[in-house]
């Protein structure tokens, strides 16, 4: 155990040579007493000290460890406060400090350090700088080796011990030995005077104080029965600056991008990196916007924080197979991830990733998750490096999401079909605000005509509603107008029990009872086919009161009635597919139906955004919401590409107060009435039909539906009242 019998270099440089083992593991195999000054206290910090101890302990050595506390500006006013405050500071910012390890070493090394605090063999105190009333970090890096012999080695650098510092940044130590010939020795008597006045808090400016006992306790928590002696042997030292299996956003070798794709990317990094994506559902947003991500991570040397956020649960994991295509690993959040230490992993890797312990992270969760005190807290240290990307982003627009547009985070993405908030100016402009221009508009039209989706034929059936059901429609219609015009020219919403009448009618429209036989009759061809979508509910899942996994009754009502027809009567195999059955059941159910097991999925709501069954090749659609976003998503579900596809067909259910040939005898002021609904279908029906190889047939439905009524110009833009 004589430190005279290596042969050491005077400096070690991270370019020439590996640290850890080149310099670390052989003068701690021959050292009983290590004192170390280093810069920021962390676990990760402690886990690297531990490589190499396996010698060390063995020949009964002892460790003296000085370090400062992480301090952020809030933490060094806090301590301005006075002593009580300080000692409370220093406490929490420690206890964050100190995070679960990842891995099997990691918990064998915490493991080993516990031990070692326990037999007071490791002692560490905390340092911080105290001049006056100003607060700060303590950066200097002080090392000391001893051996039986009275042989020491000191040395210097910039050298931090972390897992970052230690094998990942170019870092350089200068070495002195006692028994050399030169001015050696009085460098290490320096060195060795330094680390004694600090241990004694006997240098000025800086005060040292004992590590907290609350600290200590925190880390007696990863202490076992026993150590592992070996597991320095048993960790092999891996080469961790070669890093082969290192994740950082690739894009995919087999993926070839679209000229649009990369047109909406260069786009994007001309933009600084922040910018809007508007393309049409199924053209490739998600791929899009990841190949972006990873355009970005590599201009900055994969030094990236990653934020992706998304509206549903289920959108969040069809994401994560698209993410880890891309090479990366990410933390998944909501309240019901299999990703359970979700929390913990996202502490950590903010942590990690400020001390550049990490180069990047992947975070992804839901708009709800993402919202939360916990999350936002921890998001917001994040102050440089970091990318928000936000799927179906219109939602953030609204008033309670538009506050969580973090203005600190530099790099942004807004992923949609359409961006325009329906109804809503002032929300689709502090979206525009906040995330900047478009960077591609790709439509629902210039996709199809380049191939991109599925040309498709167009079959509007029209139903009208029971006597019972109009007279409650059109008493819902007087009290919506009634308060719709009191409310036109007030700035901000309209109150929540007029939206809950506006959504009363439309379920009554949805439901209408007429609907049932004419599907019958309009499905019946398809009886011994398969990959048939069948849409009910006209709610959506945007929509005032709807919670996760809950559906209106009339909707349920509806979707059985579905199923007891097409399962029961027609003797077809069919299942639901909504909200309620969970990701498990889902991932089986669209397996079950792209093999043709299952001839058809009857669906509400969750189709209306991110759900992908490019197999659907006949849609029915009962109901439609009255947004526009909403039913061109929906479309765009059954336009999506597959094998075997080529031609898809949607069954549109358009629904009017009265069949056609009473219209003519009405009185005028009935007309009103049915004109909100009228021009409403006919705007949907026009929409659909113009992008259809087979227009003439939406076309001479809606010349019949204008000459019944009497009216002159379809108005596309419609009364206030007549859009809720």
């Amino acid at each position: 155990m004589n430190l005279k019998d290596l042969k050491l270099k005077i400096r070690y440089r991270s370019s020439e040579d590996d640290l850890i083992k080149d310099f670390f593991v052989p003068v701690l195999n021959r050292s009983v007493f290590y004192k170390r000054a280093v810069g920021f206290f962390s676990s990760s910090a402690l886990i690297q000290i531990s490589k190499g101890l396996c010698e060390f302990i063995k020949n009964e050595g002892k460790i003296q460890i000085i370090a400062s506390p992480f301090l952020q500006e809030s933490d060094i006013e806090a301590m301005k406060k006075g002593y009580e405050e300080r000692e409370k500071t220093i406490e929490r910012v420690l206890l964050s400090s100190i995070t679960d390890p990842k891995n099997y070493f990691e918990k064998e090394r915490m493991n080993l350090l516990a031990h070692l605090i326990k037999s007071c063999r490791l002692d560490i105190k905390i340092a911080f700088v105290n001049d006056g009333n100003r607060f700060g970090i303590y950066h200097e890096k002080i090392g000391l080796f001893y051996d039986t012999n009275y042989n020491k080695i000191a040395f210097t650098g910039s050298l931090n011990e972390s897992s970052q510092s230690m094998v990942e940044n170019f870092e350089s130590i200068d070495v002195f030995c006692s028994w050399k010939e030169n001015d050696s020795k009085e460098r290490i008597s320096e060195k060795e005077k330094d680390f004694e006045m600090l241990w004694n808090n006997q240098t000025p400016k800086v005060t040292v104080i004992e590590f907290p006992q609350v600290a200590k306790e925190k880390l007696q928590l990863y202490k076992k029965e026993y150590i592992k002696e070996d597991i320095d042997k048993e960790e092999l030292y891996v080469d961790l600056s070669n890093k082969p299996n290192q994740k950082y956003p690739k894009i995919p070798e087999k993926l070839q991008l679209h000229d649009y794709q990369m047109e909406a990317i260069q786009n994007w990094k001309d933009a600084n990196y922040q910018g809007i994506f508007n393309m049409a559902t199924g053209t490739g947003k998600t791929i899009t916007g990841l190949a972006a991500v990873a355009n970005l991570s590599e201009t900055l040397d994969h030094h990236l924080a990653i934020i992706i956020v998304c509206p549903y649960q289920h959108l969040v994991e069809q994401w994560v197979e698209d993410i880890k295509e891309f090479n990366m690993n990410p933390i998944v959040a909501y309240s019901t991830s299999r990703d359970r230490d979700w929390k913990d992993k996202l502490k950590n890797s903010v942590i990690d990733f400020k001390l550049n312990v990490i180069e990047n992270f992947c975070f992804i969760t839901t708009n709800a998750t993402y919202s939360s005190e916990f999350v936002q807290s921890q998001i917001v240290k994040l102050k440089k490096d970091v990318v928000f990307v936000v799927d179906e982003a219109h939602n953030f627009g609204a008033f309670r999401l538009s506050k969580k547009m973090l203005e600190h985070i530099p790099y942004r993405l807004a992923l949609s079909a359409t961006l325009e908030r329906y109804g809503d100016p002032e929300g689709t402009a502090k979206l525009y605000d906040y995330f900047g221009n478009e960077c591609i508009n790709y439509p629902l039209g210039k996709a199809i005509l380049e191939g991109k989706l599925t040309h498709y034929r167009y079959y509007p059936i029209l139903t009208n509603l029971t006597e019972d059901e109009l007279s409650v429609y059109r008493k819902l219609s007087k009290e919506i107008a009634k308060y719709a015009v009191r409310y036109k020219n007030r700035k901000g919403e309209l109150p929540e029990f007029v939206k809950k009448l506006a959504i009363k009618r439309a379920r009554l429209v949805a439901g209408s009872l007429n609907k049932l036989p004419a599907l019958e009759k309009a499905i019946s061809k398809y009886k011994n086919s398969k990959h048939i979508l069948v849409y009910c509910g006209a709610t959506t899942i945007s929509d005032f009161g709807y919670q996760d996994g809950n559906a209106d009754e009339s909707e349920l009502k509806q979707i059985e009635v579905v199923l007891e027809l097409l399962g029961n009567k027609m003797d077809m195999k069919v299942h639901r597919f909504t909200s309620q059955e969970d990701s498990i059941q889902r991932g089986t159910l669209k397996h079950e139906f792209e093999k043709g097991n299952l001839q058809a999925l009857v669906a509400i709501k969750c189709l209306d955004e991110g759900v992908n069954i490019p197999k659907i090749q006949t849609a029915f659609i009962l109901a439609s919401s009255t947004n526009p976003k909403e039913y061109i998503q929906r479309r765009g579900r059954v336009l999506r590409l597959a094998k075997g596809k080529e031609i898809a067909e949607i069954y549109d259910f358009i629904t009017i107060p009265r069949p056609l040939g009473t219209a003519k005898q009405m009185e005028a002021s009935d007309r009103k009435w049915d004109l909100s609904l009228i021009k409403r279908e006919l705007v949907r029906m026009k929409d659909f039909y113009d992008l259809s190889i087979n227009p003439q047939d939406g076309y001479a439905l809606m010349e019949e539906i204008v000459d019944a009524y009497g009216i002159d110009q379809i108005q596309l833009e419609e009364e206030e009242y007549d859009e809720l």
